[in-house]
């Protein structure tokens, strides 16, 4: 068992009627608050107004970026950063979710160095030593970056979509209120769960021995999600399928989990070369691959970890031979995901084409072979995409 530091000091205002604390936490940092979000959502919902009337009350000074797309882009990076050292911002509010905030903890970082924003990412990249100060209002519970030191940026000149982590991309206060996910569709709340199933399942498919107290965690984590998200599908506005969804995103993927696990996560290298081509929504991606992956990584020195899963998970019957139970948790991992929360299952479906299979794999292993569950070279991600179809 590793030893570990776990250190997220981010404050959390969780629940309804929170944003009554909003323009006292900003004061703390300044005056002037860079607002940033996506699309028109936050408007439809009333959300913006509400902000804007905190900010007024506060006294700041607001500017804002709008458009921020999902699989974030490096040029609305690049555009916050720019009104960050024009503007001489003190303070970035991002109000949405994953793609918006992540975007936005780069533009922070950006705004306190020189150099371009990109240079940030990839196997020469510089350090993130300082960033301002990034607080959230989150609308999607997904990716966990309210609460999180990462962030992923696509770059389409190059054709790369690459993850950054780093102390100083942390938020000092998050606001999370699962009201403010009731508008969120069938297809991203979909999404969203599988996002945070697969934070979950990466560190816990590792062969590494660890504390028995993180793998009941996740494993009532994982039960969560297979019990609520359902619920949030068939009636939107429930408050508790809400709340247990949003909080589950949050600590399957701030460090806790992790205790002091060393293995690499396997499907998000892999998946992000799918979104990086083809822009497709990263849950999604997550979704087809991660069964996948399960079964190709399945054998007799691996299937003591499924059987585990399958009867504290799903309540498979421990007393039948393991490897049936093994493959039971894989087809019940398939159920939830392709029948109960109603995703495609392959990436033909999704428009991804066969031919771009070997450059994705290349990609994915671009530093060296992926050393998760079980090691996977370029060949054995070219396979579990074709597993995919």
């Amino acid at each position: 068992m590793n030893s570990f530091i776990y250190n997220i000091p981010t404050k959390v205002y969780f629940g309804e009627n929170q944003l009554g604390n909003l323009g006292k936490e900003l004061q703390q940092f300044g005056k002037r608050v860079l607002l940033t979000y996506g699309g028109g959502s936050i408007k439809r919902i009333g959300l913006y107004d509400r902000v804007m009337t905190e900010l007024r009350n506060a006294g700041m000074e607001v500017f804002e970026l709008s458009g921020i797309e999902p699989n974030p882009r490096i040029e609305s990076v690049r555009e916050g950063v720019k009104i960050c050292k024009e503007q001489n911002i003190d303070v970035l509010l991002a109000v949405g979710g994953g793609s918006t905030i992540d975007a936005t903890k780069f533009m922070a970082a950006g705004a306190c160095v020189e150099h371009d924003a990109w240079e940030f990412f990839g196997a020469n990249a510089k350090p993130i030593e300082r960033a301002l100060p990034i607080v959230t209002i989150l609308t999607l519970a997904a990716t966990g970056s309210e609460m999180d030191t990462a962030g992923v940026i696509s770059n389409l000149e190059t054709g790369d979509k690459l993850g950054r982590l780093a102390q100083p991309l942390l938020p000092k206060v998050s606001f999370l209120d699962p009201t403010l996910t009731y508008s969120v569709s069938k297809y991203q709340t979909a999404c969203g769960s599988a996002d945070i199933m697969s934070h979950i399942l990466e560190v816990y498919f590792n062969t590494q021995e660890d504390l028995y107290m993180l793998d009941t965690f996740m494993e009532g984590m994982l039960k969560t999600i297979v019990k609520y998200a359902p619920v949030a599908l068939a009636e939107p506005e429930n408050y508790e399928a809400r709340a247990n969804l949003m909080w589950t995103s949050s600590w399957a993927i701030n460090g806790f989990i992790n205790g002091g696990k060393r293995k690499a996560w396997s499907c998000h290298p892999m998946e992000h070369e799918l979104s990086a081509i083809y822009d497709i929504t990263h849950g999604l991606g997550l979704a087809i691959l991660t069964p996948r992956w399960m079964e190709y990584c399945l054998d007799e020195t691996t299937v003591d970890k499924y059987v585990q899963y399958g009867v504290n998970v799903f309540g498979i019957d421990a007393k039948m031979d393991k490897m049936t139970i093994a493959k039971e948790s894989i087809r019940m991992t398939i159920e939830f995901l392709f029948e109960t929360l109603g995703l495609q299952r392959t990436l033909s479906e999704v428009g991804i084409k066969r031919e771009d299979y070997p450059v994705m794999a290349a990609k994915a292993c671009r530093y060296g072979d992926i050393k998760g569950f079980k090691t996977l070279t370029p060949k054995d991600v070219e396979r579990i995409f074709e597993m995919c179809e």
